[in-house]
């Protein structure tokens, strides 16, 4: 499968990571930046004219990358991130299409468990 992997920078093989296809991530993002009331294709490096500048959300270090840059972000934008992305689970697992949001909220959850644990660790989530 061609995609990408995120996991701690522990060293540790054992850590938790998460994977999608190119594909899958960039839907989960698009889902995020949705969640988040902006639509990324409207978005600079996304094919649209509007600048980050203009939007606020603790996502941006996610959402405003190369699917395959790889690259890593610090454990401070890990903690940024996990407070937000728990919100918006919650709000998706509250939805009424919540089904049709299971493998995003399953994703969510798997990368919540990365995070975390990029902080407790002090370790940087790596993009592979």
């Amino acid at each position: 499968m061609m995609g990408l992997v995120l996991f701690p920078g522990d060293g540790d093989s054992a850590s938790p990571d998460v994977a999608w296809s190119y594909s899958g991530f960039a839907a989960f993002r698009r889902q995020l930046a949705q969640a988040e009331g902006f639509i990324l294709s409207e978005m600079q490096g996304f094919g649209g004219e509007r600048l980050w500048s203009q939007v606020t959300t603790s996502l941006e270090p996610l959402l405003d990358r190369p699917d395959d840059g790889g690259g890593e972000l610090a454990p401070a934008d890990c903690g940024g991130i996990l407070s937000r992305l728990e919100a918006i689970i919650s709000q998706w697992q509250n939805q009424d299409d919540a089904p049709l949001l299971q493998q995003h909220i399953d994703d969510a959850l798997q990368l919540t468990a990365v995070l975390r644990l990029c902080m407790e660790k002090n370790a940087e989530l790596l993009f592979l």
